[in-house]
C-alpha cells in the first residue's frame, strides 16, 4: 500500500463547523479536511460516528480554496440519527476520499438525472462542469415539493453557467408531475443531443436512466450505493458481480453495468451479507 493511501485511509477526527437543515429528514454537515476538500465529484468518505458506527457517505461540497468539505445524508438508520443530534462543534471521524469520480474530460453537452441523496454527489459535479463551460441538461426528480434537494443551489450554478433545469416530482407539487426519468425519456426523444448521462439515486431510477442511455447509444455513468465496511477492498460486502463498489466505483461506466445487469437494480447485499431486493 502507498503511502499516500494509508495517508488516506487513516481517521482524522474533524469538527463540524456548520449544520444544515436540508429538508426536514436530511442534513448538510460541513468540516474542515485537506485530504476531503480537494477530492473529485463523485468519491466518498466513510464517516464514524463516535460510539455508534462508520458509514460511507458521498461528499457533496469540495471546497479546497477554503479547505472545507461535507457530506449530505438522510436519516434512515441508528448512525444517521445519531449524526443528526449533532451539532457545530461537534466532533466525527473521517478517512477517504476514496473510490473514482466521474468522468469530465470531453463532456461537451451533458444531461445529470438525480434524485434523493443521490443529488450529494451530483450537485459538486455540476459545479466542476459549469467550471467547464460544459452545456447541461440537469433533470432533478423528487416524490414531492418538500423532499427536493439542493434546488436553489443546482438552478444557481445553471443560471450562471447557461444550463437547462427541470424539476420533477412525483405529486407534482412542484415542476412537473411524475418521475425524472419520463423527463429524460422524453427529452431523448425530442433529439435533446447530448454525449454523456451522468445519474445517482435511487438504484431503480438508475437502471431506467441506463436503459435509455443504451437505446439512445449515449455515453453513461452511475453512482452506487453499497453497504461497506472496510472502503478499502477487503470486507467484500460491496460486491457486484466482479467489481468492488469501493475500489472499482462507485462511478460505474455503462460498459461495466452491461456485465452486471443482472444484479444492477435488482439485488445488493444486506448487512449480513444475504442478497436483499433493491
Amino acid at each position: 500500500m502507498s503511502g499516500c493511501h494509508t495517508v488516506v485511509s487513516r481517521m482524522r477526527t474533524v469538527k463540524l463547523t456548520s449544520v444544515t437543515a436540508e429538508t426536514s429528514a436530511v442534513k448538510s454537515f460541513v468540516f474542515n479536511d485537506e485530504l476531503c476538500s480537494k477530492a473529485e465529484p463523485g468519491q466518498f468518505v466513510m464517516v464514524w460516528i463516535p460510539g455508534v458506527d462508520e458509514v460511507p457517505m458521498s461528499l457533496s461540497m469540495l471546497n479546497s480554496r477554503k479547505g472545507q468539505a461535507a457530506v449530505t445524508v438522510e436519516r434512515v438508520g441508528e448512525a444517521t440519527e445519531a449524526l443528526h443530534r449533532m451539532k457545530t462543534g461537534d466532533t466525527v471521524g473521517v478517512r477517504g476520499p476514496f473510490g473514482n469520480s466521474y468522468t469530465v474530460e470531453n463532456a461537451r453537452k451533458v444531461m445529470i438525472v438525480g434524485g434523493g441523496t443521490g443529488l450529494a454527489s451530483l450537485a459538486p459535479l455540476a459545479e466542476k462542469l459549469a467550471k467547464a463551460r460544459t452545456e447541461i441538461a440537469f433533470l432533478l426528480g423528487a416524490k414531492t415539493r418538500s423532499n427536493l434537494l439542493f434546488h436553489a443551489r443546482i438552478s444557481d450554478v445553471l443560471s450562471r453557467a447557461g444550463g437547462q433545469l427541470v424539476v420533477t416530482t412525483e405529486d407534482g407539487s412542484f415542476g412537473l408531475k411524475g418521475l425524472v426519468t419520463a423527463s429524460a425519456e422524453r427529452l431523448l426523444e425530442q433529439g435533446e443531443k447530448v454525449n454523456m448521462v451522468y445519474t445517482c439515486g435511487p438504484e431503480r431510477m438508475m437502471q431506467e436512466m441506463f436503459l435509455l442511455a443504451e437505446r439512445f447509444h449515449v455515453s453513461f455513468e452511475a453512482s452506487l450505493e453499497r453497504f461497506m465496511r472496510c472502503a478499502i477492498g477487503l470486507c467484500g460486502t460491496c460486491v457486484i458481480g466482479r467489481y468492488r463498489v469501493c475500489q472499482d466505483g462507485p462511478v460505474f461506466s455503462g460498459q461495466q453495468l452491461r456485465e452486471v445487469k443482472d444484479e444492477f437494480g435488482r439485488w445488493r447485499r444486506g448487512f449480513d451479507g444475504r442478497k436483499t431486493k433493491v
